[in-house]
């Protein structure tokens, strides 16, 4: 690979599978434990930047990194106008609604006409209100979502989930799921052109070494919308 490529990672919960992916690869030389922002893998032409998740879209978007890993959940929510060209398979987690299992215990969602919820995804939050023909206030925060319910600050929440522990720790109930979520693979629309044969082998690259998704249960859900395919 003669061409230098810059890959944007997200800190976080998704980065020790985006690490041992880029390992399986050959990409050597990364200190997760470094406060280093910026790796160079000399050997593949590669760069890497650490970023916040949140922050990965942007980056590739605007064409500061020629591709990202980044959650599917973050995707949905920002809509990005980028390439996914692959599901990773790792990072699996549900976004859910939850609620205090004492409202649980009496509640009906299907009378359901107007809510006050907590969460940092607002937008993925009114559209799932919404097309139930629910009205909702949200109330945006950026952590300790849990603590809402507890508080008397939202009586119900939309937040990620893995194993559901820290919901049931903290006495909430889900109620519904609103979508799944494992690592994607995203591309910058103009790099995928300028350095087509450089991204679409790191595609491959990664592409061969992907894990099977997770798979599906009976959870309630919302079929989410998939971005435009590669071309």
């Amino acid at each position: 690979m003669s061409e230098r490529l810059t890959l944007a990672l997200p800190k976080g919960r998704l980065l020790d599978g985006a690490l041992g992916l880029l390992r399986d690869i050959g990409v050597d030389g990364i200190d997760a434990d470094s406060r280093r922002l910026i790796f160079t893998d000399p050997a593949r032409g590669l760069r890497l930047l650490f970023l916040k998740p949140a922050d990965v879209p942007a980056y590739v978007t605007y064409g500061a990194a020629d591709l990202g890993i980044v959650g599917k959940d973050i995707l949905l929510e920002q809509e990005p106008d980028v390439y996914e060209p692959l599901d990773l398979g790792f990072g699996f987690c549900r976004l859910v609604v939850a609620e205090p299992r004492e409202l649980w215990q009496r509640d009906d969602p299907a009378k359901w006409s107007w809510v006050r919820v907590a969460t940092k995804y607002a937008r993925m939050t009114e559209r799932y209100f919404s097309e139930r023909g629910i009205q909702v206030e949200i109330v945006r925060l950026d952590g300790s979502i849990e603590l809402a319910p507890l508080v008397g600050l939202a009586e119900r929440i939309v937040d990620l989930v893995q194993t559901g522990e820290t919901l049931r720790a903290n006495g909430l109930v889900e109620v519904a799921e609103i979508a799944r979520s494992t690592a994607r693979l995203i591309v910058n629309r103009a790099s995928m052109k300028t350095e087509y044969s450089a991204v679409t082998q790191l595609i491959d690259d990664l592409g061969k070494r992907t894990q099977p998704p997770a798979p599906r249960t009976g959870h309630p859900r919302i079929e989410p919308a998939s971005r435009r395919p590669l071309q």
